[in-house]
């Protein structure tokens, strides 16, 4: 069975950082694609960063310049590096993992961390 565990979240000020950990665990082949999402209340789950095998980074417009996505792949691991924090990132943020299992490609959701920006 596989797993998505992140860790990470919590509260911070305006202006500070966050760094969010995601980690692949169970059987699978190979990983097509990690990234993370984020929902608020009553929005639907938005990308906020995605890295590809293939070294392809893509950015939502509302974090580009301020926040960084990187994957180990030693450790089947992603991770996101949130600087310069506003309230409006304030959201449930979800590890998104592509993956091949028994040779089909299924979208894998961790369980959800709480990134909440205030002063």
């Amino acid at each position: 069975q596989v797993q998505l565990v992140e860790s990470g979240g919590g509260l911070v000020q305006p202006g500070g950082s966050l760094r969010l950990s995601c980690a692949a665990s169970g059987s699978f082949f190979s990983i097509n694609a990690m990234g993370w999402y984020r929902r608020t209340a009553g929005n639907p789950r938005q990308m906020v960063a995605l890295i590809r095998d293939s070294g392809r980074i893509e950015y939502s417009d509302s974090v580009k310049g301020r926040f960084t996505i990187s994957r180990d792949s030693r450790k089947d691991a992603v991770y996101l590096q949130m600087n310069s924090l506003k309230p409006e990132d304030t959201a449930a943020y979800y590890c998104y993992a592509s993956l091949d299992v028994s040779g089909i490609w299924d979208d894998y959701w961790g369980q959800g961390t709480q990134v909440t920006v205030s002063s």
